[in-house]
């Protein structure tokens, strides 16, 4: 009976993945769990078992005043004491059982923010998909699904661990598809230089289901660090916008020089000129006019993702603006405004040394002549002339 007992504790070790010794410390908790429920039990009292014949014993000892342990130990097992206890045993035995496997699965996923696991979709509502990782199940909530990607039940995808918790019915772990570390760990995977350190991933930025931009790094002068990523024909690349449903991804050098990583950040627009201001963290971007549309991208996304990509605030200008702008600085405009007369309500101009305001129609009729010309133009500048602004891109 002993021997079987024995295999049988075995057995269960290796089918629920727990060692041949902490099952033992189970066995030995439930065992005494059911002696203190006998009557007359002592109360300091504990199990033990010989793990090479699994016969156990009843062991106790005395307590003073003070509830400490004084005396020698006895042996107070019970007669009959294995049929008595064997219900409360089992069912203690299966509590502890099932605690100690949710206790492993957490400890096998606890620390894992930032890592990536592959799971198979189950189920998906309006709320989460599962997915089945094997012993456990991740929670991918809404928020964190990429928009419009729905794959069906039972297809494989990876996923970015973002939290575990620690739960009474077992480790619960979160995952995203849309945490820019995925794009980090794909790279890792899929990349060998990356993997080995040869080549860092020093920034990225992502709009999920749409571009995703990432500023590699070499740390090898012999090592291409675009090329290692593009792989053979955009092989490597490839396999990682696969995984991410067609999502494009750009990849640009990274450079210590702000002007020159702006420019290659808003690939693929061709920059003719980059004007950073360290004080106001703002870079002015010159592009050909041809260039400009190319350079803002669809709804401003590459000059967006190109700003969290460099940290910068980008202002993208074509030449012809910036023409228009230095034009309008170059200019010496007459001192005035244009302000609302209380008694008319019409709009008249007032000149800033003084005298008398003129309405639209006095100013009208105000010869050109060379003083009244500049006051003249200033006037109209300031009255009808839209922001000089209004046509640049401003990008946060």
């Amino acid at each position: 009976m002993n021997a079987e007992m024995l295999e049988a504790i075995q057995a269960l070790a290796v089918d629920k993945g727990i060692s041949v010794e902490k099952l033992f410390a189970v066995l030995a908790d439930a065992l005494e769990s059911a002696y203190k429920k006998m009557p007359n039990a002592h109360e300091y009292a504990w199990v033990t078992i010989n793990p090479e014949t699994m016969e156990y014993r009843v062991m106790a000892q005395d307590l003073d005043e003070d509830l400490e342990p004084v005396g020698e130990e006895f042996d107070v097992t019970p007669d009959n004491f294995g049929r008595i206890a064997a219900v409360t045993t089992k069912q203690v035995l299966t509590q502890r059982i099932r605690e100690e496997e949710r206790e492993q699965k957490y400890e096998e996923y606890a620390g894992r923010e930032g890592d990536i696991v592959t799971g198979i979709i189950q189920q998906s509502d309006s709320r989460y998909t599962l997915l089945d990782l094997g012993r456990v199940e991740a929670l991918l909530p809404r928020a964190e699904q990429v928009p419009n990607e729905r794959p069906d039940n039972n297809t494989r995808i990876k996923a970015y661990i973002v939290e575990v918790r620690k739960t009474a019915k077992g480790p619960q772990i979160v995952v995203s598809r849309t945490h820019p570390g995925l794009i980090k760990r794909l790279f890792e995977l899929e990349i060998p230089e990356i993997a080995d350190g040869i080549v860092e991933i020093r920034s990225c930025a992502r709009e999920p289901g749409h571009r995703t931009k990432i500023a590699v790094w070499s740390n090898d002068p012999n090592v291409d660090p675009v090329g290692a990523c593009v792989g053979a024909s955009g092989a490597r690349v490839r396999m990682i916008v696969n995984e991410l449903r067609g999502e494009k991804i750009d990849i640009v050098p990274f450079s210590e020089e702000p002007e020159e990583f702006v420019s290659k950040a808003l690939s693929p627009a061709k920059v003719k000129e980059v004007r950073t201001d360290f004080d106001t963290g703002t870079a002015e971007v010159i592009v050909p006019d041809y260039q400009l549309s190319l350079a803002i991208g669809k709804d401003g996304q590459n000059a967006r993702l190109s700003a969290r990509l460099t940290g910068w605030r980008i202002d993208i200008k074509s030449e012809t603006q910036l023409q228009e702008e230095d034009a309008y600085r170059d200019v010496d405009w007459a001192e005035g405004e244009w302000v609302l007369d209380p008694e008319s309500g019409e709009q008249v101009w007032q000149p800033a040394e003084g005298g008398p305001a003129l309405s639209a129609e006095d100013w009208a009729a105000v010869p050109d002549d060379e003083d009244s010309t500049d006051a003249k133009d200033s006037a109209d500048v300031d009255e009808d002339s839209a922001d000089v602004e209004g046509g640049n891109q401003k990008i946060e």
